[in-house]
Formats: structure tokens, C-alpha cells, sequence
């Protein structure tokens, strides 16, 4: 993603975050994507991977999760159940 580009969300769960991007060309064309990462530390700096520890990953999972359900529910999309 650009540097200059914030997500329009971000879940945090411990170190491992997902980050909810928006996209679009105009009205009603507008669609979401998601990153996931762990933010670690290198020495004093912060520094972020896509390299999840098997411990991590139901973080992973339940960040996927939470972000899925804020694209459909928070931002007023039609539910999916019947």
C-alpha cells in the first residue's frame, strides 16, 4: 500500500494486526481488502512481517474473522445470512 494511504480500520490483537483498506472509482464501486501483520521489534526500532508463529495464528484467524464482520456489519453492507 502507499505510505501516504491509511487503512480505514485496523484490528489489534497483541501484535498481530489486520489493517481494512478501501477502494473504489466512484459511488457504489467501492470494495475493502485486508492486510494482515505482526508488528515485532529490532532492537529500538518497530518493524512489521507477514510471518506468523504457529501460537499466532488463531490471532490471525480471529483478526480475519473480526475484519470480515466489520466490512459487512460496520460499514452498512447487506447481511449474507438469509
Amino acid at each position: 500500500m502507499p505510505s501516504d494511504r491509511r487503512p480505514v480500520h485496523e484490528i489489534k490483537l497483541g501484535r498481530v494486526r489486520a489493517s481494512i483498506w478501501s477502494h473504489g472509482n466512484g459511488p457504489g464501486e467501492s470494495w475493502f481488502s485486508v492486510s494482515i501483520s505482526r508488528r515485532y521489534r529490532d532492537g529500538e526500532t518497530w518493524k512489521s512481517t507477514a510471518s506468523f508463529g504457529r501460537d499466532e495464528l488463531p490471532l490471525v484467524a480471529k483478526a480475519a474473522e473480526m475484519a470480515y464482520a466489520w466490512i459487512w456489519n460496520d460499514r452498512g453492507e447487506p447481511d449474507a445470512t438469509p
